[in-house]
């Protein structure tokens, strides 16, 4: 099967004919989004964020800057790294300023194009405002916006560079976001084995045991992690028990919604290997004991809608969890994991 991918470009003319070249970004050199043609349309709207290598350069430099942080020692990259599918494995919850401990693990960035809503609970509905959340939060940057754009524009190399993506050394809270939101759309994962096996690539096969892993995959998972981004972008209540400290009631915190009582999104399976701890506290350190729970969960008398296991859990034995994990192991995208261009900037 031939290799096809999708590749997204605003050049400046069809900008100008869109009437969009006054809200977008100085015009530099284009920068090609690429992603499988099979894969479904993103939902961002890249008109009003075109991407330019300056753009995504620019983002990637504040992504790796403490500088957004109060007392400069967090920077988005401390809770989202990025050869651990950008997010943190050394402990459960988000590790902030002065030594803060948040109330959630960081969700793993990836493939963020295809997001319609951020955040555990769905919080935020836009990425390119999705940051203003963790640099005001107290318990993790602890910022004030205003404070940022300040400090950016006193220092001798950030002006300069949002010039030569804005067209003049003027930094906003609005262009400071754009730009991380266009490093953090270049985070796209799509060559996993998983990935060359759906492509037909030569030589590539899933072994007998992926094989079976992933029909069991199918069969009880793929309704919420839906092929190809393993996630169907929704929120539920996955039956885990309330954590006695933090009393997450999830996204009902939001919409105070009954509905929502203590529903959470569905993360994408993508480098799963390398984004533990699992489940929004991190309360999971091994894929094992994430199968472990939803194959004990006991019929529920929930009546939610969210609530996805009020028959009780999925059905797996123990050589059905073991040939599930060697299936989601097929979609580590190493080539993205330790991608320099992903990586701390060196100049």
């Amino acid at each position: 099967m031939k290799n096809k991918f999708i590749h997204i470009a605003f050049p400046g003319l069809l900008l100008a004919l869109l009437g969009l070249a006054a809200a977008a970004p100085h015009l530099g050199e284009v920068f090609t989004l690429k992603y499988p043609e099979s894969w479904p349309q993103p939902v961002y709207d890249f008109q009003k964020n075109p991407l330019t290598k300056e753009g995504v350069a620019l983002g990637r430099k504040l992504f790796y800057d403490p500088i957004l942080s109060r007392d400069s020692t967090i920077s988005c990259s401390s809770c989202h790294l990025s050869y651990t599918a950008f997010t943190h494995v050394d402990h459960a919850l988000s590790h902030g300023i002065h030594d803060s401990i948040g109330t959630r693990n960081s969700p793993a960035l990836v493939n963020l194009a295809w997001s319609w809503s951020f955040m555990w609970d769905g919080a935020v509905n836009h990425l390119d405002v999705q940051a203003l959340a963790p640099i005001t939060h107290p318990a993790e940057m602890g910022e004030d916006l205003a404070h940022v754009v300040e400090k950016l524009q006193a220092t001798e190399s950030y002006p300069n560079l949002f010039a030569g993506v804005y067209g003049d050394e003027k930094i906003t809270g609005e262009r400071l976001l754009k730009a991380l939101a266009q490093f953090q759309l270049t985070l796209v994962s799509c060559n996993s084995k998983y990935d060359q096996v759906m492509r037909g690539e030569p030589g590539i096969e899933f072994s007998e045991q992926e094989k079976r892993g992933y029909e069991l995959f199918k069969l009880n998972c793929a309704s919420c992690h839906a092929e190809p981004l393993f996630t169907n972008g929704e929120f539920y209540h996955t039956g885990l028990p309330m954590d006695s400290l933090l009393q997450d009631e999830g996204r009902f915190n939001l919409t105070l919604d009954e509905r929502d009582w203590r529903a959470f999104k569905v993360p994408s399976l993508r480098n799963i290997e390398f984004s533990y701890p699992y489940m929004h506290d991190g309360r999971f350190k091994k894929l094992y004991q994430v199968l472990n729970h939803y194959t004990t969960i006991r019929p529920g008398v929930s009546n939610l809608p969210y609530y996805k296991f009020a028959k009780g859990g999925i059905s797996l034995d123990e050589r059905g969890k073991v040939d599930v994990i060697a299936f989601l192991l097929t979609l580590t995208d190493r080539e993205f994991l330790f991608n320099p261009e992903f990586a701390f900037p060196k100049e």
